[in-house]
Parts: C-alpha cells; sequence; structure tokens
C-alpha cells in the first residue's frame, strides 16, 4: 500500500471554493479502483492548512488517478489557492 500526503496551505479568500472543490475530488477519487482511502482534512489550528490523505492499493492505481478527467480538471485549480508551495510525500505501509 502506499500513502500519499499533500500538505496545502490555502489562501483565506479561496478556502470556499478549495473546500468545494476538495470534496468533489474527494468523492469521486474514492470511487476509483485501487483506492482504499481518500480524505481531505483541515487543521483545527489553522483553517488554512489542508492535507490530502490518501492510501492506494499500489502506483498503477496512483497513476490511473493522475489522469481521471477529475484530478486533471480540478487540480490545476488548486494551484493558484495556495498561499504556500504545496507539498507532496508518499509512503509505504511499514513491513511491506
Amino acid at each position: 500500500m502506499i500513502v500519499t500526503i499533500a500538505r496545502q496551505v490555502i489562501k483565506r479568500e479561496k478556502l470556499p471554493l478549495y473546500h468545494e472543490l476538495a470534496k468533489e475530488l474527494t468523492d469521486l477519487s474514492r470511487k476509483e479502483k485501487g483506492c482504499i482511502a481518500y480524505y481531505s482534512v483541515q487543521s483545527k489550528e489553522d483553517d488554512k492548512l489542508n492535507l490530502f490523505i490518501e492510501f492506494w492499493e499500489n502506483q498503477e492505481a496512483i497513476d490511473y488517478h493522475i489522469g481521471t478527467e477529475h484530478f486533471t480538471k480540478i487540480v490545476p485549480q488548486f494551484t493558484e489557492m495556495f498561499e504556500e508551495k504545496e507539498i507532496v510525500s508518499q509512503y509505504f505501509t511499514a513491513g511491506q
């Protein structure tokens, strides 16, 4: 299993649109083959800080995901909403 965490700091004035698009992306991504779990979470301490936490069966599922219509439509819109550079990290579950 591969876990992807994307850390995003969003411009305050863009938060409503960001959350609308994040919900759409999350809802559609959860339906994809190979998606184990897909969350968009907001920090309790700083409402501008958001994480996407994604659990995928394998790299093939991730490759499919980044080519989907919803990903290629929504993710480019996020870029202009960022207050800081996005940080994306990938992890493997321990012992695998």
